[in-house]
Order: C-alpha cells, then sequence, then structure tokens
C-alpha cells in the first residue's frame, strides 16, 4: 500500500474530498435514538444517491449527506483523525480511514 498522512485541518481534509468529488455522510448504526452516528466520506455517484430516496426514519442505517460544519463538529468533539494515501503524480486515490486522534500515526496539523 502506499504511504499514509494523517489529517485533522478541517481545510486540508476539505480540499482532499473535494479532489476526488467526495462529500461528508453520516451512518446511524443505532438502533435507540442518541447514539453517535459513524462519519464517513461519499465518492462519485454514491453521493447522489441519497437525493434520490424519500425521507428514512432516523436510525435505519442508510448515509445522509450532512453538512461540512456538522461533520466536523462530530469529528473534532471525537477526536478523530482522517488517515488517506499520499498523493502521487498522476493518482489519485480514494483510500482513507477516520481513525482515534490518539491512535493515529505522525499527525499532519
Amino acid at each position: 500500500m502506499a504511504s499514509t498522512v494523517t489529517l485533522t485541518d478541517h481545510e486540508e481534509i476539505r480540499d482532499w474530498a473535494a479532489a476526488r468529488m467526495g462529500s461528508p455522510g453520516v451512518v446511524d448504526v443505532s438502533a435507540e435514538s442518541g447514539t453517535q452516528p459513524m462519519l464517513r466520506i461519499v465518492f462519485d455517484q454514491a453521493a447522489y444517491q441519497d437525493q434520490d430516496r424519500p425521507e428514512r426514519a432516523p436510525n435505519t442505517g442508510g448515509i445522509e449527506l450532512v453538512e461540512w460544519n456538522e461533520w466536523f463538529e462530530i469529528f473534532d468533539r471525537n477526536q478523530l483523525a482522517l488517515v488517506v494515501a499520499v498523493d502521487r503524480p498522476g493518482v489519485r486515490e480514494n483510500f482513507h480511514e477516520i481513525i482515534r486522534r490518539d491512535e493515529a500515526p505522525e499527525i499532519k496539523e
């Protein structure tokens, strides 16, 4: 696998996602309300699939597209970091992983 870099800076994360046509999303995986949703970055056509569906009941487990401000609120509150592949000339990978900052290798701030 390619080498990685760990990001926490909001602008760098937005730029990384925008370069790959990524959108912020959350998945509510709980059966109960009030449980923290999981963050996702949704790419390409999958980002538009949510728009074509009727309103879903809470806690159905689907990806809900959200604004970056909401996404970063959850990101920072839970002390998360985004691990991404280092860009190489001619290659733009979508690989990413959202991890806890205390588990992160060297963080680029």
